[in-house]
């Protein structure tokens, strides 16, 4: 057990040293840095220009006038000397900096590295840059202002390589900037922990060890689980209390409240998949994916909603009628009641009202939404990185505490390389799992490298084997086991999400209180078979939405930037009717997305954009931005005397209309308009017989024996809404099923 801890801040998480990028010469690493600076560039008054090649200068009048702006728009502008140092600030004098994008690049899938390394070094050569950016001068030797128009002149091309190359590079550039700039943070008054930060109880798991050895260990349980999220927590606390033995194991480690949350970019390499910047192959869609011990149960945002009807029915019409009885309903119902599922201790933060009292005032139908808290009002904005408090009832909190009361056991750092099979009787019957084990450094820490860690393979031997490694994860495991299926990594969803963001006139701090506490379900069911968009609030830790924040210069986008303690963001979360699928990095191993939303999906997403601005304008926002490549963001006008009297039309307003149909006719055509995933489901899609589906209506993998798969990846098709409780439902029948299938089979011995 833990003990409350009465730290005033998150123990701090290192970083492992950084690969030092030898697989990059340094001439492309010097063509990055170049562009990146030119995403983000250092901005000087003409008069105080020192370098010509890497400051860009604007004129005293430009330069005023941004700061007039800044001043109006803003209810705590900084001063004059911190607007300048903020503006001349070079991202590639930050060693920070430099370390966040070599990070980011070490982790990138190799197809995608040797892409962008291809382009950069050919940039390196008179003749390379001549067709890159119309300039013989190699990129690096070119000064900011050229690089700046060679980034704008990409964007805005028609020819499909140049927009993407350049969303990649201010992307990156933007990730690393609102992750590792310490003035930008200070501006904006961000901590990367709550301001009331006080450590819940953590839980010691006695996670098993093992001696350095060349010789595979060998242990023996009734069922293991492969993954702690969601899915497998659940698996193991049924199992382990219905008296079976139960080995839980995952490949991330777990980190107390007293770790947690984490900084930006500790948590985006601890806590999730590729960095924290998973992008799929053709760059639209980026991808949220939690990696660590407690799986994304640790870094969701507490929201619980529980399978709609329409979505049961549909699963129950293709063969699965088990989604539309009493009994999946009180699976649904269990799990809410064992995290303390309500709505009833909610205090909105500013996002959450946006959502409820625009949609009140323009007739739609919105609600407060269930959070898993336990009961608690949770105040926090920052369980994207981890629950402090330990108030969010994820696995480390309560199933997997629960499971270990009941005798479960754990092994983290545990890469799980394939399912064991016998092949006995002509059937392939599951018998365990190999795998290699990573132990934790001397002093219990996961920042010392590799190589100087002890390193053992291991075989578990099961009765059960169950894989609730996540829709990424699952079925490369099973593809690496030897399954042929070819709808493993198939049928993957991703619920696709436009994103909005709005300036208002408050102090907000949008990072703080509950993340998504209130829904506008109005427009979630367009076609009448379930696919639309659902009206949420975004997460506000300061990457997780500057890094798709539009850029059209270095300049607004700095100045824009600072705006970010009075803005807030918005999601257009859609019900993606169309999948994609994923697939193993031929040198890497590491999971690879296709997906690409289809015209369907998109006209979908593209009403919730729409109905996101109005939202923000009926609440007072004074900016809009949509982000959609090729529109300028939309600013408020005082409302105009009309025979004495001033006249708002609202959301009527004619320079607001002609700015909305100015987003629709842009358009948000992927890849270049950004699309974000925090949902991945559908993977190993559960299916009434083998042709149609990976696993039976039990969980069980059609081509073996006592081989089952639990969590979102067994989804028929997206779910609609956050899929935590519709997979531990799942999860809790699977299981259920197979704790019964064990006490037959003990029975019979």
């Amino acid at each position: 057990m833990g003990v409350t801890s009465h730290l005033a801040a998150p123990l701090p998480t290192p970083l492992p040293p950084l690969d030092d990028g030898g697989y990059w010469k340094d001439s492309t690493w010097q063509v990055l840095f170049a562009l990146l600076d030119a995403a983000i560039p250092p901005i000087v008054v003409e008069t105080a220009l020192t370098d010509k090649k890497n400051q860009l200068k604007i004129s005293e009048e430009e330069y005023n006038e941004s700061y007039a702006h800044v001043r109006e728009a803003l209810t705590h502008p900084p001063d004059l000397d911190k607007f300048k140092e903020y503006l001349r600030a070079r991202p590639s004098d930050n060693p920070r900096f430099l370390q966040n994008v070599r990070r980011v690049i070490a982790t990138t899938p190799d197809s995608a590295k040797k892409k962008l390394e291809g382009a950069l070094n050919t940039m390196t050569t008179r003749t390379g840059s001549l067709f890159f950016t119309g300039y013989c001068t190699p990129v690096q030797d070119q000064p900011l202002h050229i690089r700046q128009a060679v980034l704008q002149s990409w964007t805005k091309s028609y020819f499909g390589i140049w927009p993407i190359l350049a969303k990649s590079i201010i992307a990156l550039a933007r990730k690393a900037f609102s992750q590792a700039d310490p003035l930008y943070q200070q501006l904006i008054d961000y901590t990367d922990h709550p301001d009331s930060y006080r450590p819940g109880p953590g839980f010691d798991f006695k996670f098993m060890q093992f001696d350095n050895s060349e010789e595979p260990a060998t242990v023996e349980t009734d069922v293991v689980i492969v993954g702690s999220g969601c899915g497998g927590a659940v698996c193991a606390k049924v199992l382990a209390e219905a008296g079976h033995s139960v080995l839980v194991v995952d490949k991330g480690y777990y980190f107390p409240p007293s770790q947690l949350p984490m900084n930006q970019e500790s948590g985006s390499h601890f806590l999730y998949e590729g960095n924290g910047l998973i992008q799929s192959d053709d760059t639209s869609m980026a991808i949220l994916a939690g990696s660590c011990w407690g799986g994304g149960g640790t870094v969701n945002w507490s929201l619980s909603l529980q399978t709609q009807g329409f979505v049961r029915q549909e699963w129950a019409n293709q063969g699965l009628p088990f989604f539309a009885t009493a009994e999946f309903q009180r699976c649904l119902d269990r799990v809410c009641e064992y995290m303390g599922v309500s709505d009833a201790h909610i205090r909105h933060n500013h996002g959450s009202e946006v959502i409820l009292n625009g949609s009140r005032k323009l007739g739609w139908m919105a609600k407060a939404e269930p959070q898993n808290t336990g009961g608690q009002e949770h105040y926090c904005g920052q369980c994207h990185f981890g629950c402090g408090s330990a108030e969010k009832q994820g696995p480390t909190v309560s199933w997997l505490p629960a499971s270990a009361k009941a005798g479960a056991k754990f092994i983290e750092g545990f890469h799980a390389s394939k399912v064991l099979f016998s092949e006995e009787s002509g059937a392939k019957t599951a018998i365990g799992v190999e795998g290699t084990w990573l132990a934790r450094d001397k002093d219990g820490g996961v920042s010392t490298p590799e190589a100087n860690r002890v390193q053992r393979s291991v075989r578990i031997m099961a009765k059960k084997v169950i894989v609730s490694a996540g829709s990424l994860q699952s079925p490369l495991l099973l593809q690496r086991s030897g399954l042929k299926n070819r709808h493993i990594g198939r049928n993957l969803h991703m619920h696709p999400c436009n994103y909005v963001c709005a300036r208002f006139h408050k102090d907000i701090k949008p990072w703080e209180g509950g993340i998504i506490t209130s829904i506008c379900s109005t427009f979630e069911n367009m076609d009448g078979k379930g696919h639309g968009v659902k009206l949420e609030t975004m997460n506000m830790v300061p990457y997780v939405m500057m890094s798709n924040f539009p850029w059209t210069s270095g300049l607004d986008f700095k100045i824009d930037a600072l705006k970010y303690r009075n803005m807030n963001g918005y999601i257009a979360l859609t019900r993606d009717r169309d999948s994609g699928y994923v697939f193993p990095d031929p040198v890497s191993g590491s999971p690879r997305v296709v997906y690409r939303a289809s015209d369907f999906d998109r006209a979908n997403a593209m009403t919730g954009v729409i109905a996101l601005a109005k939202l923000c304008y009926i609440q007072g926002a004074e900016e809009i931005w949509a982000f959609i490549p090729g529109t300028q963001p939309f600013r408020r006008s005082k409302p105009r005397d009309v025979e004495g009297e001033k006249m708002d039309h609202g959301i009527n307003d004619p320079s607001f209309v002609a700015w909305l149909e100015s987003v629709e006719k842009a358009g948000n055509k992927p890849p270049i308009t950004p699309f974000g995933s925090a949902h991945q489901m559908g993977t190993c899609r559960m299916a009434s017989y083998e042709g149609e589906g990976v696993v039976d209506s039990h969980g069980k993998v059609w081509e073996t024996r006592d081989l089952y798969v639990a969590d979102a990846s067994v989804f028929p098709s997206a779910s609609g809404v956050n899929p935590m409780i519709t997979n531990m439902a799942i999860s809790d029948w699977i299981a259920r099923g197979i704790a019964k299938e064990l006490s037959l089979e003990k029975d019979k011995q």
